[in-house]
């Protein structure tokens, strides 16, 4: 969407203080819900300009899979590994009274390039899968996988598997740790997500999407989603000490990004009128599908009902909430859109041997979320 930016002269959407009395109307405006439709309709909402600087922010020699890999799982993030590994293997083989024929009496230590290979194996095994790890170094012509005997034998990668550790268990204090249910993988997650953000800076439109886990466990929480299929998966989200967990998960997301003019994308789980507010505190943008019942949200959108093809929202300030009906009656809220509805083309169809475009009318809102959606 080509849509106008922000600038602190914009009289439309400038902010206005509460200590200003001089305009009833125009602060009743921003503070209040104010119904919209397609008639006489104002520009949408400018933009906050973009400060970002996007790209690559290291240096490649080249653009093959294992150096991005490498990246992320640089020399000091797998020399921990490999540290670790070797404190956990030593601390258990002084604690136990171990047999003369334990294979652990066999233990020596792995340093970085081991840990690599090992890691290349755990990769390998998602892509060709068997049912069972033994399989992989099996010598049936119908199972063999030869590759992986040459680059480590199945008795060294159990026992580098049975001793694989990512921290110092006598350092941690579960009181003060920062997430406790990571503790066990903590420095090495930290690790890697600071490499993630300093690594690569996004561009303007970013996206915040639902992540599902394929699990079977119990868990001490969980959340009822009747579409999704039982048994299978749960979504994945974080306490949250001063906001709604889902607000506080896209302000986690975005803490590097706010301030800078970007515009984030959400999907119905996220999106509410109180996380619009907060982003725009911090000059962040917002649009994506919304879930009617959300506190905030005026009444007219939860109970109005239209013909297909119809359209109304509300405005207060840069949030614009409106209600389309398709084939199903979908809520968007936008801080960068208005209600208004354009032509689209779509991919063609045969009609008696012959093809043709069809054009159909959809709100800007809808086509912009369809386009950024997911990156």
């Amino acid at each position: 969407m080509d849509s106008e930016e922000y600038s602190e002269s914009d009289s439309s959407y400038e902010d206005i203080s509460d200590e200003s009395d001089s305009d009833e109307d125009t602060l009743d405006a921003a503070r209040n819900w104010c119904r919209i439709g397609q008639e006489n309709l104002s520009p949408p909402p400018p933009r906050f300009p973009f400060s970002g600087n996007p790209g690559l922010n290291t240096r490649m020699d080249g653009s093959s899979p294992i150096e991005f890999f490498c990246i992320f799982s640089d020399d000091d993030i797998v020399g921990y590994i490999a540290s670790e590994t070797n404190r956990y293997a030593e601390d258990f083989i002084e604690k136990n009274d171990l047999t003369p024929s334990s294979r652990v009496q066999k233990w020596k230590d792995v340093d970085s390039s081991e840990i690599r290979v090992f890691l290349g194996i755990i990769i390998l095994q998602g892509i060709v899968q068997k049912p069972l790890q033994m399989w992989y170094w099996s010598q049936r012509p119908l199972l063999s996988t030869p590759y992986l005997k040459q680059l480590m034998s199945e008795k060294r990668f159990s026992i580098i598997m049975k001793f694989l550790h990512f921290t110092n268990n006598e350092t941690i204090d579960l009181e003060t740790h920062p997430q406790p249910g990571l503790r066990k993988i903590y420095e090495v997650y930290d690790a890697i997500n600071r490499k993630f953000k300093s690594s690569y800076v996004p561009e303007r439109d970013v996206s915040v999407d639902e992540s599902l886990l394929l699990y079977k466990g119990r868990l001490g929480c969980k959340q009822y989603l009747p579409k999704r299929e039982p048994g299978k998966d749960m979504p994945l989200w974080n306490e949250s000490p001063n906001y709604k967990s889902t607000t506080n998960i896209v302000m986690t997301l975005l803490e590097d990004l706010l301030d800078k003019g970007y515009c984030v994308t959400l999907d119905n789980f996220y999106t509410s009128p109180e996380l619009a507010e907060l982003l725009l505190s911090h000059r962040t943008d917002v649009y994506g599908t919304l879930r009617p019942n959300r506190i905030g949200v005026p009444e007219e959108i939860k109970k109005g009902t239209l013909r297909k093809g119809e359209i109304f929202g509300f405005q207060k300030g840069k949030i614009c909430v409106m209600k389309y009906m398709d084939k199903k009656p979908i809520c968007i809220l936008s801080t960068v859109h208005n209600t208004v509805i354009v032509e689209q083309d779509k991919k063609r169809k045969k009609t008696h041997g012959k093809s043709e475009r069809i054009v159909s009318k959809k709100p800007q809102a809808i086509i912009d979320y369809n386009l950024t959606m997911g990156g």
